[in-house]
């Protein structure tokens, strides 16, 4: 006697005692014997006939306006039971899928970890949040061995796996230039003609690309049709935004970048960020870029971190605790 044999049988004597004794315990019963059903993957058509089966043999009388609603309801479960079977087949899929999500964002968040250089004269915070467990900013540093630090913040167009990996060919590219031996503005062309080869046509990275030399106070910078930051100069006590054009890379393998250049002292700010920071809502409306000024200042007087971390909440909670962007915001300050 097979196992579906031995739960037919169960199941009609559970049913047969409950009619009789109408016993709580049958319920309990009837509990335990679905755990089997489960265990032995029965579909509810299966059990469903189970039931017509045990009425049938428990009222042999069972009358003619009866049996067609069994029948009726047998083959509404056998649709049923259809639909739940792709269900749980697209659910088993859905989990496969979240997991291999929750192993690429692990694996990219190792990937492109960036540690923040310790520098005297200049005091750097760094905050960068995802919406969704794939990243789709990207900073990266590097401190020169002659004290010169690179900055670098992009913005990838596309989201998921396909832009992880294409952040991941970047930080590479990136890491395999020799070390502050060339200006900002080509490494953006270098870069640009490595995204038009390697990178879905579909997709385009915009970036900022910077580099400051403590000795000079020099602060070089390019960009490639990123969101354009701003600098805070501590003598006018004013901000300005960056004049810094350039196509995204990924467009035309041939694409051109200037690179501009200012001086920074002690006081001073550069603020570089993505649009996840300036395009934050209220409600259905985008905020002003004055607005995140406005948050910066009020709490401009303490450390780096503690006010990138600031503004991060602040716009937070303006939201709702719902990020509808990735968010990363990077603030240089010169302290000496």
């Amino acid at each position: 006697m097979g196992t579906n044999d031995l739960d037919a049988r169960s199941y009609t004597d559970l049913l047969k005692g409950y009619i009789e004794t109408r016993d709580e315990r049958a319920l309990y019963g009837a509990e335990q014997i679905s755990k089997s059903f489960i265990k032995n993957n029965i579909s509810p058509e299966e059990i469903v006939n189970m039931h017509i089966q045990a009425l049938l043999e428990i009222y042999p009388e069972l009358t003619d306006k009866i049996q067609p609603t069994m029948n009726f309801l047998l083959e509404a479960m056998m649709a049923y039971g259809l639909a739940h079977q792709e269900y749980q087949l697209l659910r088993e899929k859905q989990l496969r899928i979240r997991s291999e999500i929750e192993v690429a964002a692990g694996m990219q968040s190792m990937l492109l970890q960036s540690e923040v250089p310790k520098m005297d004269e200049l005091d750097i915070g760094v905050i960068s949040v995802p919406a969704n467990q794939m990243n789709g900013d990207y900073h990266h540093f590097v401190k020169g061995k002659d004290g010169t630090i690179s900055i670098a913040i992009a913005d990838i167009i596309g989201k998921g796996i396909p832009a992880a990996l294409s952040m991941s060919m970047i930080k590479y590219a990136m890491d395999s230039f020799p070390e502050n031996e060339m200006s900002t503005n080509t490494i953006l062309a270098s870069l640009n003609r490595v995204v038009e080869r390697n990178v879905d046509p579909s997709m385009f990275i915009t970036m900022f690309y910077a580099q400051y030399n403590p000795d000079t106070g020099k602060f070089y910078y390019s960009s490639a049709g990123h969101e354009p930051g701003f600098f805070y100069s501590d003598k006018t006590k004013s901000f300005k935004e960056f004049e810094a054009k350039g196509l995204v890379l990924g467009v035309n393998p041939d694409t051109t970048y200037m690179q501009s250049e200012l001086d920074i002292e002690k006081g001073d700010m550069v603020i570089l960020l993505t649009d996840g920071v300036t395009e934050c809502r209220k409600g259905d409306v985008f905020i002003e870029r004055d607005e995140v000024l406005e948050v910066i200042k009020t709490y401009m007087h303490l450390p780096a971190q503690d006010i990138v971390n600031h503004v991060y909440r602040y716009f937070e909670k303006i939201q709702n605790f719902q990020l509808r962007d990735d968010f990363t915001l990077i603030i240089l300050k010169k302290v000496v």
